[in-house]
């Protein structure tokens, strides 16, 4: 049964906070598509993201787009079209899920990964460079230096090896020699990071997303769509406050930092609605073969373990 409050929620979600269609799929292929196999018959596809408010005709043009920047790529079988993550959307989607779905380190060592851009490296990849570093929660600390106190090695190299700098950069380890939580490092990472920006962000999303676990808790029934839609605003706006997030160790941080805050929220009400959510998704969507094919194990890993379904159910079915 539907929940009226959800209803009347999810509308006012889309009225107040209307989303990029592009932004709004990537979302959707990274959270439920991607651990599924990557690849949906786009008439599903359109079938399942109709009630966001997403047409055909947007559809079709965003998906052609993100073709265009190489997330996607399109296999034409008979009259039906179906849309497939690419190598480099998936390596994407791989690095995002590192960062969506598992907290940051508790711990600092006072070691920094930094990247050393030389001027002599052209302008076009300077900047996609500097944008994947900066999407990845490195920060600029001084002209052609960027850093981070608690990256990712592998997905730093993967970052190099991807926008073709690998060999035009100079990546090195450094490590504090003052105290890790001297008054001046923590003004250099708040000034660094505007982490008062980011606060406001995640304070906006704890705002908009309490009383939906509230009503979510004191449900005696809920509905797998509502969950869907419920997930899917959940992370495309989590993932948006995400994006500006260094994910800096806690050391570095103000006390009662929102961010955490922000993460438990989610990671409650994903709890909640992820069962339904998934069976939602594998009764709409379909490839070529018939429904989505089970996913990948990796899926119950996300925010420390989520517990699988009973053995035979249909979501079951789908090992995720």
């Amino acid at each position: 049964m539907k929940s009226r409050y959800l209803n009347q929620w999810i509308k006012d979600f889309l009225d107040q906070h209307p989303s990029r269609a592009n932004s709004l799929i990537i979302t959707i292929y990274g959270d439920f598509i991607a651990p599924h196999g990557g690849t949906v018959w786009l008439g599903s596809f359109i079938r399942l993201v109709q009630p966001l408010r997403l047409n055909e005709r947007m559809v079709r043009t965003s998906v052609y787009r993100l073709s265009q920047e190489k997330w996607l790529v399109s296999e034409q079988l008979g009259r039906k079209s179906f849309y497939s993550l690419t190598t480099s959307g998936r390596r994407r989607f791989e690095h995002a899920y590192r960062r969506i779905y598992f907290a940051p380190q508790d711990t600092w060592t006072g070691e920094w990964q930094l990247v050393l851009i030389p001027a002599s490296l052209a302008g076009a990849q300077r900047d996609t460079l500097r944008k994947e570093l900066a999407w990845a929660g490195y920060g600029a600390l001084a002209s052609g230096i960027m850093a981070h106190p608690s990256a990712n090695t592998e997905a730093l190299l993967d970052i190099l090896q991807e926008t073709g700098a690998h060999d035009k950069v100079v990546a090195m380890k450094a490590a504090n020699i003052s105290a890790l939580a001297s008054k001046p490092l923590q003004e250099l990472v708040h000034d660094c990071w505007s982490l008062d920006v980011l606060a406001a962000k995640y304070t906006d999303f704890i705002e908009l997303f309490r009383p939906v676990l509230r009503t979510l808790r004191a449900a005696g029934s809920l509905d797998p769509e509502q969950c869907f839609l419920v997930q899917t605003l959940l992370m495309h706006d989590f993932r948006r406050a995400l994006l500006h997030d260094p994910q800096l160790p806690s050391q570095l941080l103000p006390a009662n930092w929102s961010g955490g805050i922000a993460r438990q929220l989610c990671e409650d009400i994903y709890r909640i609605t992820c069962p339904l959510a998934q069976q939602h998704l594998l009764a709409v969507c379909q490839t070529a073969n018939g429904p989505l094919p089970p996913a990948a194990p990796y899926f119950y890993e996300r925010f420390g373990g989520l517990q699988a379904p009973a053995a035979g159910s249909r979501t079951g079915d789908a090992k995720i």
